[in-house]
């Protein structure tokens, strides 16, 4: 393949030329995703310090103690007054290191089971695959919550642990930990939390006087939790987070790594290669933005959440709701039209959405204003005559 040099300006050009096909987050027509547009401040941090790595800590001294500091910030915000883990490249990471981390936590002679929800992320599917690990799933009941009442009946003497999720990919509802909690206390087994979405907000709301139900580190028995940044952080890509709330886990997972320039290290993390830039944008957004800011960003989200169910509610005969959201993650399911085409009609006229078995899924992130939302509620009542 020869490659032939061009000037910079044509460069450009090319690249706006390719990159006009993706579909930005200011267009006001992405209302399915979860991750972020990353706020100004965190781009221009990610920016200057994009030659960091931190996968080769004794070069990067200095990144490594925002990074800690970042994760302490985190591991506070879910009540654990020290944590232990990293930055890493997305909430799938974490997962897969937190189910890591369950498999050395305790040793089974068949074959390791995890039992996990039937609304979980397909990281944990990946986890699984990757590690020879038999994957037991428990259903939902009617409106899509986990069925805690059969849990205890899929608990084996291979069982290692179990998942509870703190906002589903689906919905952003919260499996009961504290009842899961009681199961792994008895059965002696490993309780990794997946709040990659609902770290970030269901702390927020629980300061907005919001109820939530119990989820982080205040139940002893959660022994890791997965919560991502680069999600309602506005951090940018790649910001998830793992931490482990001992550092005994966190270390039966670490290799050494002898041969780098700053001297041997012990990693944690499956990418050895780590971009710094992103911890230090993140570090320097929680510093900017504080609790305050985050507190704005969440009922911001909230306030515009409650608005829009109440508009959806309006038009039942076209639409209904899966069920009641917790948070800001909107459930939305076709009457009287089939899944498919409710999906294909609605991302014909431009709309990127998450679809589901029966519904698809609004995601109110701090991009999304109330005039994409009336747009796209316009949309939903065109479908009146179809």
């Amino acid at each position: 393949m020869e490659w032939q040099g061009l000037p910079k300006n044509k460069v450009l050009r090319l690249l706006e030329q390719y990159t006009s096909y993706d579909k930005p987050y200011e267009s006001g027509y992405v209302l399915g995703s979860m991750v972020s547009s990353p706020h100004p401040f965190a781009v221009e941090v990610y920016t200057r310090y994009i030659d960091r790595n931190l996968g080769d800590l004794g070069l990067s001294e200095g990144s490594l103690e925002i990074e800690r500091n970042v994760i302490n910030m985190l591991a506070n915000l879910l009540n654990l007054e020290m944590g232990y883990g990293h930055i890493v490249s997305g909430g799938s990471e974490a997962n897969i290191l937190a189910i890591f981390a369950m498999k050395r936590y305790k040793k089974v002679r068949g074959r390791p089971e995890v039992i996990v929800s039937e609304a979980r992320h397909i990281s944990i599917d990946k986890a699984a695959n990757l590690m020879d690990i038999k994957l037991v799933t428990i259903p939902l009941d009617d409106d899509y919550n986990l069925r805690i009442d059969l849990v205890d009946d899929y608990i084996t003497d291979n069982t290692i642990g179990i998942v509870g999720i703190a906002g589903t990919t689906g919905l952003g509802l919260v499996d009961p930990i504290d009842k899961l909690a009681e199961l792994t206390r008895e059965h002696k087994l490993y309780l990794h939390v997946d709040a990659a979405f609902g770290g970030l907000v269901l702390p927020f709301m629980k300061l907005l006087g919001y109820k939530i139900p119990p989820f982080d580190f205040s139940i002893d028995e959660v022994m890791s939790i997965t919560v991502d940044p680069h999600k309602m952080g506005m951090a940018p890509i790649p910001s998830g987070g793992i931490i482990f709330r001992k550092k005994s886990i966190i270390d039966s997972i670490s290799f050494d790594v002898p041969y780098l320039a700053g001297g041997e290290v012990h990693q944690a993390t499956i990418t050895g290669t780590r971009p710094g830039a992103a911890v230090l944008a993140t570090w320097a957004l929680f510093k900017h933005l504080g609790i305050e800011g985050y507190l704005k960003i969440v009922k911001n989200a909230l306030d515009l959440t409650h608005w829009f169910v109440s508009e959806i509610e309006k038009i039942s005969d076209i639409v209904h709701l899966a069920t009641r959201p917790l948070m800001n993650i909107v459930g939305v399911s076709p009457v009287s039209i089939d899944i498919d085409y409710f999906t294909y009609y609605l991302r014909s006229k431009g709309w990127a959405i998450g679809k589901f078995k029966d519904f698809i899924r609004i995601v109110i992130m701090p991009y999304v204003r109330k005039e994409n939302l009336t747009r796209f509620l316009k949309d939903l009542n065109s479908l009146k005559n179809k």
